[in-house]
Order: C-alpha cells, then sequence, then structure tokens
C-alpha cells in the first residue's frame, strides 16, 4: 500500500480507527467458538481478533518498530484494552504513582558510520583489502564510537564450547591477543535446540573473549549459503542495531575486550588461508560432510576498523496480571508473551508499499493474547495461579524486550512458573495440530498435549528442527531466566485433506516473511484464529490449576544450563 508522509496523519482518523476497533470487541461473534464447561469462560470471539489485527497492521502505524511512534500507539492500544479488561498493571512506577502498564526499555541505537568499515588482510605478498557489502560485513560498535585492531588471526573450527558434548574448539590453541576466526554455524551432531544454543553468536564471542581474543572473524560457507545468501545478508547491512541498557548505561550481553569484527564472504576468506596448515575448500568439505574440524593458527594479520555513531531510545514493554484465585497458588504466575514490535518502514524490491504491517508477524500472536486475556479475565472464578500478560518491544532486533523483562523482572523471576509464546500463529487454513517448540525439555509438553487434546487438538513434533526455532523467538529469554517455556505455533496438519498445511507455511516464508504483503489482505482464517485462542487459554488453565508448578526433565541440558 502507498503511505501518507507521517506528518500528514490526522489525529481524528487515528481516534476513529481506535474506537471502531475496540468496539468491534464487543460484538457477538460471527463464529463463536464454546470454551469446555468445566472453564466456565466466554464464548471465544473471532471478530475481537480480526479487530485487533486491523489496528496493529494498519499504515497509520507504520510498521510498529521499536521506539517509534507507531509502536507507542500500538502499546496504548494493548494497555487501553487491558484496562478495558479489568487487568492489574504489572508494569513500572510512573510518576511515583502506583504501578503502570509499562516497562520501559532504553536502548542504544548504534549507526555504521558510511564508508568506514574497513577490513585488510596483510599477506606474505602484500595486503588485501576487502570490498565491503560485496565481500564482508561489519556492524558498528555499540561501545566505542572508534574502533581499530591490527591482529594475528587464528582459526577456530566453529568456535563452540560444550563439555555436555563434548566439544572445545580452543583446546591447545592460544587465542590471547588475536583475532578468532571461525566458521558460521555448529556441528550437525548437535541436538537441534542445544545446538542453536550452543552455536549461538552470543555464545560464542563469550567464549572468545574468555579466552581473550580481541576480535572475531565469522565465514559465511557454502553450508551457509545454501540456507541463507550472503547478498540476503548484505541487503541488512547497513540497518541500525539496538542494545538495551543497563542501570549503569551499558549495552548488555556486549564483550568489551572484542574490539571489532567481520563477516566474510565464503570467497573472500580464501586470502585468509593461503598458505596455512590446511586449506580452505577441505575445512568447507569437512564442514558439509559434518567430519571433524580442528582449529590452527594462520599466518596472516588483520586489520578491522569502523566508526559509530550512537542514539538512544526508549520503547515500553506492556505488562498486566489476572490474579489467581487460589490463596497460596496466586502468588504464582503462568506468563503468555507475544511481541508487539515488527520492522517498521523499508524501500526493497519495485513494490511502492513500503509499510511492512507484521499482519501475521506478529499482529496475530498479540491479537489472540489479548482474546486469551478477556477470555480469562471473564471467567466467573478464576484460574488458580495468577496470569501474566507480558507483550514485548524489540524482538525483531534480538529478543531485546523478552531479554530486558527476563533480566529485570517487574516480579520476582520465582514466582514466574511458566512461558508459553505466541509467534506468528499461521492462521491462514484450519489447522488440526499445534507445534510447541521446547516441550520436550521439561513437563509443560504433558501439560501442552493434555490440553489441546480437551478441545480435539493434537500436539505435534517440530517438522523443521533444522531451523532451530526454539532459540529464535521470545520465550528463548524466559528460558535462559530458568523458566520452562513452550513456543506455541499452529501445525502442518488441516482438517481440510486439500489444504497441506506445511506447504502455506513454506509459502508464507517465502513470499510474505518480513515482506510488504504480510498485512491483512492475506486470505486469514479467523475461525482458526479462535481456535488458535481456545488452545492457548486451555493451556493457561491447565498449567494455572495443576498443583506442581512445571519442571525440567531430570538432566535436561536447559534444565542444568538455566534452572532457578
Amino acid at each position: 500500500m502507498n503511505i501518507l508522509p507521517s506528518n500528514m496523519i490526522k489525529k481524528f482518523s487515528l481516534i476513529a480507527v481506535a474506537f471502531i476497533a475496540l468496539s468491534a470487541c464487543n460484538k457477538s461473534p460471527t463464529t463463536p467458538v464454546n470454551t469446555s464447561s468445566e472453564t466456565g469462560a466466554s464464548q471465544v470471539n473471532a471478530d475481537n481478533i480480526k479487530a485487533h489485527i486491523e489496528f496493529l497492521a494498519d499504515d497509520t502505524l507504520q510498521g510498529r518498530d521499536t521506539g517509534s511512534n507507531g509502536y507507542q500507539i500500538a502499546a496504548n492500544y494493548v494497555k487501553s484494552y487491558f484496562k478495558q479488561l479489568g487487568l492489574t498493571p504489572k508494569g513500572e512506577n510512573i510518576g511515583g504513582d502506583s504501578e503502570g502498564f509499562e516497562q520501559q526499555v532504553r536502548f542504544r541505537k548504534t549507526y555504521l558510520v558510511d564508508g568506514s568499515a574497513s577490513a585488510v588482510i596483510h599477506g606474505l605478498k602484500g595486503d588485501v583489502e576487502l570490498e565491503y557489502i560485496n565481500q564482508f560485513l561489519m556492524s558498528g560498535s555499540s561501545l566505542q564510537n572508534e574502533s581499530a585492531i591490527t591482529a594475528p588471526t587464528v582459526f577456530v573450527g566453529y568456535g563452540v564450547i560444550t563439555e555436555e558434548f563434548g566439544y572445545n574448539d580452543y583446546e591447545n590453541i592460544d587465542v590471547k591477543g588475536k583475532i578468532v576466526v571461525a566458521l558460521t554455524g555448529r556441528p550437525d551432531d548437535l541436538p537441534s535446540e542445544e545446538g542453536a544454543h550452543i552455536g549461538s553468536s552470543a555464545e560464542k564471542s563469550r567464549h572468545a573473549a574468555e579466552h581473550g581474543a580481541v576480535g572475531f572473524i565469522t565465514i559465511h560457507t557454502p553450508k551457509r549459503e545454501l540456507v541463507r545468501s550472503f547478498e540476503k545478508s548484505a541487503q541488512y547491512a547497513n540497518t541500525p542495531r539496538l542494545s538495551w541498557l543497563t542501570k549503569d548505561d551499558v549495552p548488555f550481553g556486549k564483550q568489551p575486550t572484542l574490539i571489532s569484527g567481520a563477516y566474510i564472504q565464503q570467497d573472500a576468506a580464501q586470502a585468509l588461508f593461503e598458505g596455512a596448515e590446511f586449506n580452505l575448500a577441505d575445512i568447507y568439505a569437512a564442514d558439509s560432510n559434518n567430519t571433524v574440524i580442528k582449529g590452527f593458527n594462520l599466518p596472516y594479520q588483520v586489520t578491522l576498523k569502523n566508526n559509530s555513531r550512537h542514539e538512544q531510545i526508549t520503547s515500553p514493554n506492556i505488562i498486566a496480571a489476572i490474579e489467581g484465585s487460589d490463596a497460596k497458588l496466586k502468588n504464582e504466575y503462568v506468563v503468555f508473551s507475544a511481541h508487539l514490535d515488527h520492522i517498521g518502514i523499508s524501500s526493497h524490491g519495485d513494490s511502492e508499499d513500503t509499510i511492512n504491517n507484521g499482519a501475521l508477524d506478529n499482529a496475530s500472536g498479540v491479537a489472540i493474547l489479548l482474546e486469551t486475556a478477556r477470555l480469562l479475565a471473564e471467567m466467573p472464578i478464576k484460574p488458580k495461579r495468577s496470569v501474566l500478560f507480558v507483550v514485548v518491544t524489540g524482538e525483531e532486533k534480538g529478543l531485546l524486550g523478552s531479554s530486558y523483562f527476563a533480566n529485570n523482572p517487574t516480579l520476582p523471576v520465582t514466582q514466574l512458573v511458566a512461558n508459553v509464546n505466541l509467534d506468528m500463529p499461521l492462521i491462514l487454513y484450519p489447522f488440526a495440530d499445534v507445534i510447541a517448540f521446547g516441550s520436550t525439555h521439561s513437563t509443560l509438553g504433558n501439560i501442552v498435549a493434555t490440553a489441546a487434546k480437551k478441545v480435539d487438538i493434537e500436539l505435534s513434533e517440530d517438522p523443521m528442527p533444522e531451523q532451530a526455532l526454539f532459540t529464535r523467538s521470545d520465550h528463548y529469554s524466559f528460558v535462559k531466566a530458568g523458566i520452562p517455556s513452550v513456543f506455541l505455533m499452529t501445525g502442518f496438519k488441516s482438517t481440510d485433506e486439500n489444504i497441506d498445511g506445511g506447504e502455506v507455511f513454506g509459502d508464507f516464508l517465502k513470499n510474505h516473511y518480513h515482506q510488504h504483503s504480510d498485512e491483512i489482505t492475506l486470505p486469514i482464517n479467523y475461525q482458526a484464529a479462535a481456535n488458535f485462542a481456545l488452545v492457548n487459554m486451555m493451556i493457561g488453565l491447565e498449567i494455572a490449576n495443576q498443583t506442581a508448578r512445571p519442571q525440567w526433565h531430570v538432566g535436561d541440558f536447559f534444565g542444568l544450563t538455566f534452572a532457578q
């Protein structure tokens, strides 16, 4: 769609849209879905979900980018609805008053200064200067305005360490004062979800810093090219990066001893390995064939430089609760989460539309969370445990809003017993099953299966483990706080035998995900949305009403690594 400049958007039009959307939430449902009589809940209202999505994915909100006016409008909408339902605010104190709904998150926004990125390999036959965008990518530094380093290089395989699975790519290798060079990814024999954590950039950077490295180069491999091309990554090279700030104004999770880094294209990396102990082509073959890759010193020094500029922005999480009915258990909380942000405005391709509305990513998840909140709020007898709704910012920037909440919870983290996260439920077809990423790590798996079965929905296994989605949405922040968590999505099975849910999902990823076409013109199935809200509510009730809180399975990797 075409958009008007922001200064031409009239205030009265926004108020009208909000009024219509909120009013629609009280309509009789077009296709009501009855909940189980044991819950005493209201009927699921498909029209409510439709109204929420239509408002949150409207052009007026300009893609809900973190820290933008459009995002704040969306946040105000969510706050207003929580107030309408009579939910208790569980954000932060505002102006010395009682608790508010908002938890403000401060971000440092880092821009790479145009023309400042430089990567030079000092070879035996002279210097090789790599070309930015075509041969290497680099982000600005959130810690300093000027970054410059010249240091020897050492290859460390994937750069992973895991005692549980017997990998230590730093064993017998001295990287102190050097720039480490690592392949993207991790060994294929690591389990999907554990491997995604072990091979994450955050974990790799941590290990490099702890071993004394001063820089980090990642090599884009032919294997990675098959999944996501270097050219595709290069399209976002100049996008500013966000980090949330601690109370001491320090960007969270950064390694200050790693002065600079770069991401090098697969062919350009050859210059680092000429005359080295092992051939890069053989290393790529070992990566593709999942054979052992050992580290070794490289013969060259590398210079990495860039300049950065910073801005500070704020953007809120919205937090509210329904108090439980049990005198003891009400002090424990079941957490529903969904991210409110999307990727804002961008120009790409031949389309005149510049707004990424994010109807399914993730207006749909927020809409289903809001309907879940209504259903639970209207129950005459509330669930035994309290229910906390955490609508977060900055997911698209790296799970930042949920990370901030998990590290700065507005309630004691020990009172948060479980998290059910909603992100991009693909409500485009009548689904017959759900997927709960992470369900194998804790007793939440049986809880989800039991709850879904009550409304004739199956729980299916992860149909795409290679994507490692368990670490790619906001529930992962709760996992790292020690809280058993699942990421709930529609499954690939359909009640319509003519529809293949996997094909629908694949088509969405290829043609609509993070594109302008993710908008309300998609054939959204609001009956499916209502069914998904029903399943979601039933899962929350199952967790809230059980005597025992969910537990990590004995010996589970995430339980051992993060349990409270």
